[in-house]
């Protein structure tokens, strides 16, 4: 078969142009990349943009609101200057494009509807489904990334500690007395910080509730699985945007927990029953912090070994023996002599007693 002369045209042209690729020194070649989807990473990365994790269709994604992206570029206009020529477009074409090239997804709330006993709809819903119409806008839409984002260096090393730890949880029995004790000391206290926070946040909530009626949540994001580690631990209080509740309801719960401490602080446990807690607990620790290999290779080089019995102890133990049979057997024995006589005696006792009567 022979080529024609357009075919033989469009070849010279594919090689001309893959010489051309492989001329272009490796800088030059990391800016042939779309500029956008770097654009996009960037701006998802970026701390000011405000984002959640929500399920759309049994998947969860991280999105974020219209409104925030728009304030977002305006406020830092540096980040258009990745763009290159198109660094001079608009807000609103950026995020169109964005959304051309399936790195966004608009998206909207699920629940359309405000729930019974809140004033508004949710500010970040737990749930989204893919809108019908895929064009920006600022007012009360959401836009989800749709590509992966990229792993950042500390969840890399994160990944290859986590075998790691769990290889020395495995080998915890097998570490030295002054580990166990820093291990032991470690969880002890991080797990009483966390039980004491978790406890005075109640107990402050529900006073603020009880006596105010209102819901003032301190460390809102202590407990929710979508929140950033920056976010977890954030002092701040959470704004309350439900309706007050009745007092009828606030002198109900404040009856209820007074009614709580009061049993349980007249059933709780006497000294006595603390102290033996106390003692079995001391004594499941101590086993645990007190094992060591060579305990237990001793223990069983003990159980496998057979009992030896000494030829010394054996020869004495039959003349013991011996001696015994030749004492019993002998008439003279003074043991029973003395029960013959006790025995005599009762037998005259019992015969003045029976001749008397």
């Amino acid at each position: 078969m022979t080529k024609t002369g357009a075919e033989k045209k469009r070849v010279r042209r594919a090689v001309q142009s893959s010489k051309d690729i492989n001329d272009i020194p490796l800088k030059k070649q990391a800016k042939v990349k779309d500029v956008f989807q770097v654009f996009a990473e960037k701006v998802r990365e970026h701390k000011k943009l405000e984002s959640r994790w929500a399920v759309l269709r049994e998947t969860r994604v991280e999105y974020f609101r219209g409104r925030d992206f728009f304030a977002f570029l305006k406020n830092h206009p540096e980040l258009k200057d990745i763009l290159g020529p198109e660094k001079n477009l608009e807000v609103e074409d950026i995020a169109n494009i964005l959304l051309r090239k399936n790195l966004i997804v608009r998206c909207d709330r699920v629940v359309k509807t405000v729930r019974p006993g809140k004033k508004k709809l949710s500010t970040w819903p737990a749930h989204l489904e893919i809108y019908s119409d895929q064009v920006f806008s600022d007012n009360d839409a959401f836009f989800a990334w749709t590509f992966v984002k990229r792993r950042p260096l500390w969840q890399t090393i994160l990944s290859f500690l986590v075998p790691v730890v769990t290889l020395a949880c495995c080998l915890f029995p097998v570490f030295p007395h002054w580990c166990k004790l820093l291990v032991l000391y470690f969880c002890v206290g991080f797990l009483l910080f966390i039980f004491s926070m978790l406890f005075f946040r109640w107990v402050i909530f529900g006073t603020i509730w009880i006596l105010f009626g209102k819901r003032v949540w301190f460390f809102p994001n202590i407990l929710a699985e979508e929140a950033t580690f920056s976010e977890l631990f954030q002092f701040c209080p959470s704004k309350d945007e439900e309706e007050r509740p009745k007092w009828t309801s606030r002198l109900t719960v404040a009856i209820g927990a007074v009614v709580a401490i009061w049993l349980l602080r007249r059933h709780a446990p006497d000294e006595a029953a603390r102290s033996r807690y106390q003692k079995r607990v001391s004594n499941i620790i101590d086993d645990v912090l007190e094992w060591s290999p060579r305990l237990a290779l001793s223990g069983m080089m003990e159980k496998q070994q057979p009992p030896v019995f000494n030829a010394t102890q054996t020869n004495s133990s039959g003349d013991s023996t011996s001696m015994g049979t030749e004492d019993n057997g002998n008439p003279e024995n003074p043991v029973s002599e003395v029960n013959l006589d006790e025995h005599g005696t009762e037998d005259s006792d019992d015969q003045e007693a029976t001749t008397a009567s």
